[in-house]
């Protein structure tokens, strides 16, 4: 369960059958979302204010901001990623065997990007300068 930008809870079990993706890059995610929405691909927005305090903001205001990027996919309210109180679905993510990071788990930076399929397992983790859309390359093979 998590909370989605307006604070409702969310099961993540509703994502169960589709690809999903977590992840903030606005831009080009939009354009992801835009083309393999209809195919199956869910792409989950989780902020997080741990990195250089890029996310300050309250969700409300985090939302206005991903809308202005014309953001329709589902984003949810801010967490951290990392440390003690880090969301339980980020600790399960960088347990999985393909979630792990290079040096160390921890996550890096904003923008790091996991890929889970239909079946529910993380099938790549992406680094945060990875630009989204070397994604693309990869979903054939999960839509």
């Amino acid at each position: 369960v998590a909370l989605d930008i307006d604070g409702n809870d969310v099961s993540l079990e509703k994502y169960r059958g589709d690809v999903w993706k977590t992840a903030v890059n606005y831009t080009q995610l939009v354009d992801l979302h835009a083309r393999y929405a209809e195919r199956g691909l869910r792409i989950l927005g989780f902020p997080c204010n741990q990195f250089g305090k890029q996310e300050p903001g309250t969700n409300a205001q985090i939302k206005a901001f991903a809308e202005g990027y014309g953001v329709k996919f589902d984003m949810f309210s801010k967490i951290d990623v990392n440390g003690d109180d880090a969301h339980p679905l980020w600790k399960w993510l960088k347990e999985q065997p393909k979630g792990r990071g290079t040096l160390g788990n921890a996550i890096k930076w904003n923008f790091t990007k996991f890929l889970i399929n239909r079946e529910g397992q993380v099938v790549k983790r992406y680094s945060p300068m990875e630009d989204p859309i070397v994604i693309e390359k990869d979903l054939p093979a999960y839509l």
